[in-house]
């Protein structure tokens, strides 16, 4: 059985994450190794219904109600996927974890961080990424990507992606100190070439950071 990995990958709104996910996965996967990819918030079915209550347009939900149905989502999310799949051994790659409400919840809707870092460590039973890669966008073209996508709600982006630029450029600030506080497991990735050199930068660090054979 071969050593589990957590990875996560992060970034503000429009920066390519799910697509990043999906390249990583199946590159793992066609390497031999067994891979589970998920998403925040979302993963089981509790976690989906959470999902769609916090990310539909036009609700008036309060901060700390929104923080609390983001760690009620992972908190399950944990139980249910993400530790049974690396106690088996397996690669898991997540589109978002604690740094996004660290980011989101802490600088963008400037809650208490250090509260924030104790409800995370709470569901997440203390576990944390291995690795966690931020893929960096500029805020206005990330937002234009995203709500042209609206993969999640009609056109004009979900909730989130509807909150002003302002409260963007907190999160993506908060993106940038997570990385400068734990450039260990912390890595930034330019998010605004093509497609395949961002794949292909995070390919790099996969392969010298967790030592992964990849071709």
């Amino acid at each position: 059985m071969r050593k589990s990995f957590f990875i996560s990958l992060e970034g503000p709104e429009g920066s390519g994450k799910s697509t990043q996910c999906a390249l990583l996965t199946r590159l793992l996967t066609d390497n031999g190794y067994g891979v589970v990819a998920t998403r925040e918030p979302g993963g089981t079915a509790v976690a989906e219904a959470l999902r769609r209550i916090l990310l539909a347009p036009g609700r008036d939900i309060a901060p700390l109600t929104e923080l609390f149905l983001y760690e009620a989502s992972r908190a399950q999310h944990m139980a249910e996927i993400i530790l049974p799949a690396l106690r088996n051994g397996k690669i898991v790659i997540c589109d978002r974890f604690t740094d996004a409400t660290i980011a989101y919840q802490g600088y963008g809707r400037k809650l208490d961080k250090n509260v924030i870092r104790q409800l995370n460590n709470i569901a997440t039973q203390q576990r944390i990424p291995n690795l966690t890669i931020i893929l960096d966008v500029p805020v206005e073209t990330g937002l234009r990507r995203a709500r042209r996508l609206a993969k999640d709600s009609a056109a004009g982006g979900d909730r989130i992606e509807r909150e002003s630029a302002a409260f963007h450029r907190r999160v993506r600030r908060g993106y940038v100190e997570i990385a400068r506080g734990e450039p260990e497991r912390v890595k930034v990735v330019r998010a605004r070439d093509t497609i395949e050199k961002t794949h292909a930068a995070i390919v790099k660090i996969i392969g010298t950071v967790l030592n992964l054979n990849v071709i």
